[in-house]
């Protein structure tokens, strides 16, 4: 009985669902769909994906090529399981989005015994929510073979459970990778290189994506890292990598050619980039508009950025300009020296430059503060 009423308060969505089919497939926009896609079942999978997880049709129509379902009591029960341990229906969406078959799963045999685990390592439900929403192809692996193996491999290496869900948490990939072809020759290639292993660790914490390439491409980053001169001994050398790793060569080369526009030599940016590799590691467009802010509207050398590349590091927005505001102030009251402090200003900790530039100036130091504020909320 409660199928069949399902069924009829579907049909009507269904009718538009095929309407949609229709209209996208006479547009030529989906093809690729055969022509089982307007069975009943497969319109009903549709449907429901539309309205119980907000699929747009299109969405809806590549995830049905994935898994099919004629009546909602799997789905719904799913749907329900997720929402119970803390998972909004956005991220909900994503889970399925890329693991449709999730919806034809028993939640208690296959899902529980994953968040259940999770839970015994320190993971709150918030962060097991958005590790699963970022990648759900960890839901398809198994608990025993690889999830746990993965875990306790990361626990050994990063000392704690919290380190470990801190690498999880910035990267939920790292327990879905083969360990012993896209992590341990990694790693033991960067010992046999001298890399310390606090870098090692320190560096899969905060960016365990880097330790996750190909080993046949990983020996070629440290190569070309090496090359360029960098210190095995130092963090900067995991940067690079980290850097290279993350672009090809033309984006680099785009990158490279931003910072010439500015008139600074290869060998420049070479050596910017050896002091902060984060300097190549932001967009054309960051580049180009904090290049211009120090330039054009602070009058300051290009050739700062070969000195200071941490510049790049922080945001226009929130860090430079209602900083550099503050300091325009004072400069043009007369109370600190012209340009002379701007470089250093901008790196100093927010506690610190509130003390230097803002609470000592008396009478001024609320209109200060105020302006600071108003440029953090409206950035120019």
């Amino acid at each position: 009985m409660l199928n069949f009423l399902y069924k009829a308060i579907h049909h009507r969505s269904c009718c538009t669902v095929e309407t949609h089919i229709a209209l996208l497939l006479s547009s030529g926009r989906l093809r690729y769909i055969s022509s089982t896609s307007t069975s009943n079942q497969h319109s009903f999978t549709v449907s429901y994906l539309i309205n119980s997880c907000g699929f747009s049709p299109e969405a809806a129509l590549s995830a049905s090529k994935y898994v099919n379902f004629e009546n909602p009591h799997k789905a719904d029960l799913v749907i329900s399981f997720f929402k119970h341990h803390g998972f909004s229906q956005t991220q909900i969406s994503n889970v399925i989005r890329e693991h449709p078959g999730v919806l034809v799963s028993d939640p208690h045999k296959t899902l529980l015994p994953k968040l259940e685990f999770f839970h015994s390592k320190g993971f709150t439900t918030s962060d097991i929510a958005t590790v699963l929403s970022r990648n759900s192809r960890i839901l398809k692996r198994s608990l025993k073979n690889q999830i746990i193996p993965s875990f306790v491999f990361l626990k050994n290496l990063l000392g704690t459970d919290g380190n470990t869900i801190a690498a999880v948490r910035c990267f939920p990939g790292i327990l879905v990778v083969k360990l012993d072809t896209h992590v341990v020759p990694n790693i033991n290639l960067l010992r046999e290189n001298g890399v310390p292993e606090s870098n090692i660790c320190a560096s899969i914490k905060k960016y365990p994506r880097f330790i996750t390439t190909g080993a046949i491409r990983f020996k070629g980053i440290v190569e070309e890292v090496k090359e360029m001169g960098f210190n095995p001994l130092g963090l900067s050398f995991i940067l690079a990598i980290f850097a290279i790793k993350g672009m090809n060569k033309s984006t680099w080369e785009r990158k490279v050619n931003a910072y010439k526009r500015w008139g600074l030599s290869e060998e420049e940016i070479l050596v910017a980039f050896g002091r902060s590799p984060h300097c190549i590691m932001a967009s054309e467009d960051k580049i180009m508009r904090v290049m211009d802010f120090l330039v054009n509207q602070m009058g300051l050398e290009a050739s700062l950025i070969v000195k200071r590349p941490q510049l790049l590091t922080y945001s226009l927005e929130k860090r430079l300009i209602p900083r550099a505001s503050v300091i325009q102030v004072l400069q043009s009251k007369g109370l600190v020296k012209k340009l002379f402090y701007l470089p250093a200003v901008f790196e100093y900790a927010e506690e610190l430059f509130l003390q230097k530039f803002v609470m000592p100036y008396g009478k001024e130091a609320s209109e200060l503060l105020q302006l600071y504020k108003e440029r953090l909320v409206f950035p120019e």
